[in-house]
């Protein structure tokens, strides 16, 4: 069987975890056909070896285990804005993964190399190519593009990207932000959703929970500035003006929550205004069937980062819940306006509301909506659909 070794900074680090899951439910799949070991950054309280859903996942340290801050909780990139000790950690953190890769690449003779991000894990699996003649995929996730300005950091992002054998982006957008770094040959697969995981799940125990009596509004997501929730708490003050009774639940936390909070109370919005917290993946389903419509008021940050796909409209949708969403970034690529849910500009409050009281306002809109959505994420955003792309790459990298 066919060896891969699979690159992530971003992994579940124990049972329940809600860091983003994407590369495990990806490489999950994918070890069915392929002999798969994950390699992530160490984390407090995580293990440093073990097998989960057919995946040998082996984890390294790159600092002292109670100080490693860099990874995790938001990000690479985000850390490394709100921590010193954080940043001091980068350089350690090539090292400790390249010096990691070294090690397993000749122990266990893999075929190929899967980089999930640019840097640092592209970076490391095209060094580790040149000594030892492995092919290399690279996945660009788009936080590892969108936000990429530094001379530096963008000649080795060129060079990483020149010199892997494959790159998958993850939506247009990203493919665009791509050709500004280096003019490779990519393709497009978007990463997926467990259409059984979100077929499922209580509104009414969310409801009855949160005491939850008239339309609901879900958000989902860490809060962050390109998330633009403040936008969305703006726009709920015209939006409880038709609907007094209507409840937005933030589910999801991060360096923003403090603000909101206060933005809330600001504008008397704290009976309609509901900070959920982190929720276990396991326990998202329950919440997005308790919605009427799901809300991302994504924008493009100051750093330039953005939306690169939006997993949580296709949970959402997977869900039957309809979207409405911010037009930038990877968005377009799941909500078709109109057909598979309604799109605005970016920062503007009175968009959101006046979309948001469209779907609330019209039932035979909101059920076309999910409708067409369903269709169209079966066909092109399941797991499975997913899985065989990079199946199909696996094979063709390897050969």
């Amino acid at each position: 069987m066919m060896r891969v070794l699979a690159l992530a900074s971003t992994f579940p680090r124990w049972k329940n975890d809600t860091e983003p899951d994407f590369v495990y439910w990806l490489e999950s799949l994918l070890a069915k056909d392929f002999e798969i070991t994950v390699l992530a950054p160490h984390h407090k309280g995580a293990r440093l070896s073990e097998n989960i859903g057919g995946l040998k996942v082996r984890r390294f340290r790159y600092f002292i285990p109670k100080y490693e801050r860099l990874c995790y909780e938001g990000g690479i990139r985000p850390n490394m804005q709100k921590s010193l000790l954080a940043r001091l950690q980068l350089p350690f953190l090539l090292i400790s993964e390249f010096a990691a890769v070294k090690m397993l690449l000749p122990r266990n003779r893999f075929d190929l190399i899967h980089a999930h991000w640019i840097l640092p894990q592209g970076l490391v699996a095209v060094l580790a190519k040149k000594i030892f003649s492995v092919p290399v995929i690279v996945t660009v996730h788009a936080g590892d593009v969108f936000p990429l300005k530094s001379p530096f950091f963008r000649a080795l992002a060129k060079w990483t990207l020149k010199n892997a054998d494959e790159v998958t982006v993850n939506s247009r957008a990203t493919a665009e932000a791509v050709r500004r770094v280096a003019d490779v040959r990519m393709q497009i697969i978007p990463m997926g959703v467990d259409l059984k995981l979100f077929s499922s799940g209580s509104a009414a125990k969310i409801r009855k929970k949160y005491g939850i009596n008239g339309k609901a509004l879900l958000f989902v997501g860490r809060l962050a500035e390109k998330k633009g929730v403040a936008f969305l708490v703006s726009a709920m003050k015209r939006i409880v003006r038709k609907y007094p009774s209507c409840t937005l639940l933030i589910v999801g936390d991060g360096p923003e929550r403090h603000l909101l909070e206060r933005q809330v109370r600001s504008l008397n919005l704290s009976k309609n205004i509901i900070f959920a917290g982190s929720v276990p993946k396991k326990e998202l389903p329950a919440f997005y069937r308790a919605a009427d419509v799901f809300v991302l008021p994504s924008i493009v940050a100051r750093s330039g980062d953005t939306e690169g796909l939006g997993v949580v409209l296709l949970e959402a949708l997977a869900s039957g819940t309809p979207v409405a969403a911010s037009n930038v970034g990877g968005i377009p690529d799941i909500v078709i306006d109109n057909s598979t849910g309604l799109l605005f500009p970016q920062k503007n409050p009175d968009a959101i509301a006046a979309s948001v009281l469209r779907i609330l306002g019209s039932k035979a809109l909101s059920n076309k909506l999910v409708r067409n959505a369903k269709k169209r994420i079966i066909r092109n955003f399941s797991w499975n659909v997913v899985a065989e792309k990079f199946r199909k790459i696996y094979l063709r990298g390897s050969s």
